[in-house]
């Protein structure tokens, strides 16, 4: 056989026996007449001692390994006169008595280190090799523990795991499909799934109760840290439940999970925030509440003051950073301009300042007298040693986005986005519709399966708009890991939603038609939910993406530069699928 061990499990009670090791060289280090080696395999690290009193070709031989080489080492295990206390095997090394290359290698194109100095994309055209990187390899370890901890879970809840279709038609709503020609059927096109929505809801129809799927879902749109063309749900579906049903599950699935891999007990139950109130107070649906700074509208204390900019405005909204009121000009210009940046958007920033003495200082500070600022510190809940900063817009609900990104760069700053701190909570009570500029038409905030509030139903007659929906995001830590709602289980009531977002009837059933048809034959009342696995194992490694929980991920133009694709097909392939392709314009 090849080893014996692995280089990861051997420690003091070892010594004395004969090992045989197989794996790479991390590194090798000469030493008057003893060579040191560090081999890794996927379990760890050993050193090696080659000693030329004991053999000197043996040791030739291992001055002449190279970074990454494959060696087999047969030798016996020792204590380490000089130990290292940073890793499991460091009170120990081999002693060898033959070494057997088994293959060589080039250098490799960056070190293969946990702090290398490879840049994101010499890393990714190699992700092989990045992934003998330790930090990157315990994050796919990681992900192995996560979704074996929901596998049992869900199966400890009476779970079915059932797999259902990668090939599917496309639907127009959401995001934009990924589509896959027919050669069978010319002319005909596949789409790879968003998600199985409507197919697990088919399976609640068919009694299957509860229902899950650890399934790659897909999604051609612009991509961000926590977004890739290709991605992984926990998608979970329950038949005769109501949301509060589903939130209880989900809710100690979660708490199950940061238990079991963290260590961490979440013992309260989490938080319960309206849309409503997350983008009052928040300017966000998925609000980070590890630190406060609370929105205050300030329309009344601040408005007809002559400061144009306040007395023309929609909005005006602050937030209060303690103890930050030793902010230099310099740190608050750097602010200002954060928020002007074209991505937010902002035309400018005012600031005030509580002092010791608890005076307030603003910078603008003549349109407003001292009576007028202490009724904003008042506001705030100012104290003195805090920072008060102030947006204003003619849009209150871009105004308060903007408000948004202010308030999560404080907290950056401040050092309160601990990634060792979890808050957790569920935003509900979403709006059923969003109006899209694009379309000129309401749009689902979620999708067209969502059922309305029972209470809200009479509302899709006279105000569609005012409509709340019965469904429910988790978040965590301001990252939205999973949603879900109550679905419409009713057929009349599901064509009515697709009338609302200006499908024909025609149009209705030629592409939900399926649905629409089975609801008729007693489908049940069911509901589900979809966490984000990447997300999850993103939040729980402390990572910025989600990329380097994922082996094999795309970079941020949603190409795989590793196997260079997408390519271009041949014209055999394109021939044998009747398609053609169009012409650039300048050569047209």
């Amino acid at each position: 056989m090849y080893r014996t061990k692995t280089c990861g499990e051997l420690r003091l009670s070892d010594a004395g026996s004969r090992v045989t090791l197989a794996g790479w060289v991390q590194r090798s280090r000469k030493m008057g007449g003893m060579t040191f080696v560090d081999m890794r395999d996927r379990y760890g690290l050993t050193q090696v001692v080659f000693n030329v009193e004991n053999d000197a070709a043996l040791t030739e031989a291992a001055n002449h390994l190279g970074r990454e080489y494959v060696i087999q080492v047969t030798g016996t295990v020792a204590e380490r006169t000089s130990k290292n206390h940073n890793i499991p095997t460091g009170d120990i090394e081999i002693i060898a008595e033959k070494l057997t290359v088994l293959n060589s290698s080039e250098v490799p194109p960056f070190t293969i280190e946990d702090d290398t100095d490879g840049g994101d994309d010499l890393r990714m055209r190699y992700r092989y090799l990045d992934l003998r990187r330790a930090p990157v390899r315990s994050n796919l370890e990681l992900r192995h523990r996560m979704t074996m901890e929901v596998r049992r879970y869900l199966d400890s809840k009476g779970f079915l795991e059932i797999e259902t279709p990668m090939l599917v038609g496309s639907t127009p709503e959401g995001a934009r499909d990924f589509v896959v020609p027919s050669r069978m059927n010319p002319g005909q096109f596949y789409a790879l799934p968003q998600s199985p929505q409507t197919l697990k809801q088919l399976l609640m129809v068919s009694g299957m109760d509860r229902y899950f799927q650890i399934v790659k879902c897909f999604r051609d749109e612009d991509l961000r840290a926590d977004r890739q063309p290709e991605f992984t749900q926990i998608d979970c579906e329950m038949s005769f439940v109501e949301q509060d049903d589903i939130i209880n599950l989900f809710e100690g699935m979660a708490k199950h999970l940061f238990k079991e891999l963290r260590g961490v007990e979440l013992t309260e139950p989490f938080i319960r925030m309206p849309w409503a109130d997350a983008m009052k107070y928040y300017g966000s649906d998925k609000p980070d509440l590890r630190f406060d700074m609370r929105f205050v509208e300030l329309m009344d204390v601040l408005k007809g003051h002559g400061f144009g900019v306040f007395d023309n405005a929609a909005y005006i909204g602050g937030i209060c950073a303690k103890g930050a009121a030793s902010y230099t000009r310099k740190q608050l210009d750097e602010l200002t301009d954060y928020v002007k940046r074209p991505q937010i958007g902002a035309k400018g920033m005012v600031y005030a300042r509580v002092e010791a003495d608890g005076n307030v200082k603003s910078s603008v500070d003549k349109f407003y007298t001292q009576d007028t600022l202490q009724e904003l510190r008042k506001a705030m809940n100012a104290e003195p040693g805090d920072l008060i900063l102030i947006l204003s817009g003619d849009d209150v609900m871009r105004t308060r986005k903007q408000l948004c990104e202010l308030r999560l760069e404080m907290g950056r700053r401040l050092g309160l986005r601990d990634k060792n701190k979890f808050a957790c909570l569920w935003v509900v009570d979403f709006p059923m519709f969003e109006w899209s500029e694009e379309e000129q038409r309401l749009m689902a905030m979620h999708h067209p399966f969502t059922h309305p509030k029972d209470e809200d139903i009479a509302l899709l007659d006279t105000d569609p708009a005012a409509v709340r929906a019965d469904a429910y995001d988790m978040v965590v830590n301001g990252v939205e890991v999973g949603g879900g709602s109550i679905r419409i289980h009713d057929s009349a009531l599901q064509a009515k939603m697709f009338e609302i977002l200006g499908f024909t009837p025609e149009k209705a059933q030629e592409q939900f038609g399926f649905l629409m048809n089975a609801f008729k034959f007693g489908a049940p009342p069911h509901g589900g939910l979809a966490y984000g696995l990447d997300r999850w194992v993103s939040l729980f490694a402390g990572l910025d993406s989600i990329r380097d929980c994922i082996a094999f991920p795309k970079n941020n133009s949603g190409r795989d530069v590793m196997l260079d694709a997408p390519a271009p097909l041949d014209q055999k392939q394109l021939d044998e699928l009747q398609l053609e392709l169009a012409k650039p314009e300048a050569e047209s």
